[in-house]
């Protein structure tokens, strides 16, 4: 089950965290994996490691962002049969101490960069179907303090995953999405770091313990929930969001 040879699969911000999960567990599966990194150290580090193991990878330095960079990089590909949109970045303020600047940041990266990649693998899909996965989050579906703008970007992704996957039926292209709650990644430890700066470990536990199961989840989870809605044997579930969130949006009393 869960086979994924003879397939290609593009993955934006393979480099670490969640992507680099995926990008790992794909490669391992049978795919053939295109990771796309705006750090082309990190989207390395990644496929030395899956070549390691004997896996199919290349690596194309990109800001998906970018809609030049990322058409040229989707041509040189060519084929797609799977796209995971992960890359994305964070953001801490309310709707009154938001920058303009910050705003749009969190824009470019997390929704831009999304539609670029949509844009450009949707027409490759459309020759023979695929499966799409986009990176949403708890943020999309409840209120989290001090979260404006990386909740609207979030709440952007649901929105789209829907409109891909009722656009294209006929086209046989599926589009899911996965809504994790707090995963612990390098990422996390970076983005604690920057923003409580001395209150590291207290702000770690408060956060593992804001998910109800009492941890946060582990990459390699959110890698094996994509591993299944982008096989063959999803092949009937398109337009969903899983909440992979610890029991955060349902048991949070």
């Amino acid at each position: 089950m869960f086979n994924l040879s003879g397939k290609t699969a593009v993955i934006t911000g393979g480099g670490s965290g969640i992507g680099r999960a995926i990008s790992q567990l794909f490669a391992r599966q049978g795919a053939s994996v295109h990771i796309i990194e705006l750090s082309a150290a990190a989207g390395q580090a990644t496929a030395d490691e899956i070549a390691a193991q004997g896996g199919r990878v290349q690596v194309h330095a990109a800001d998906v962002s970018q809609q030049a960079q990322v058409a040229a990089t989707f041509a040189a590909i060519g084929r797609v049969d799977i796209l995971v949109n992960n890359a994305g970045i964070a953001h801490v303020g309310n709707v009154e101490n938001t920058a303009e600047a910050d705003f749009e940041r969190v824009y470019q990266v997390n929704v831009k960069g999304a539609y670029n990649c949509l844009h450009a693998a949707v027409p490759l899909m459309k020759q023979h179907g695929g499966a799409i996965l986009n990176l949403a989050s708890i943020a999309a579906h409840v209120g989290l303090t001090d979260r404006f703008a990386y909740s609207m970007s979030k709440g952007a992704i649901f929105a789209m995953t829907l409109s891909v996957a009722r656009d294209y039926l006929a086209d046989n292209i599926r589009c899911n999405s996965v809504s994790p709650a707090r995963v612990h990644t390098p990422f996390v430890d970076g983005f604690i770091a920057k923003n409580y700066a001395g209150q590291e470990a207290e702000i770690f536990d408060k956060l593992s313990q804001s998910q109800p199961i009492g941890r946060m989840g582990k990459p390699e989870e959110v890698a094996a929930l994509a591993l299944y809605l982008c096989s063959d044997e999803a092949g009937f579930v398109t337009g969903c969001d899983y909440p992979l969130d610890g029991g955060f949006i349902k048991l949070n009393t």
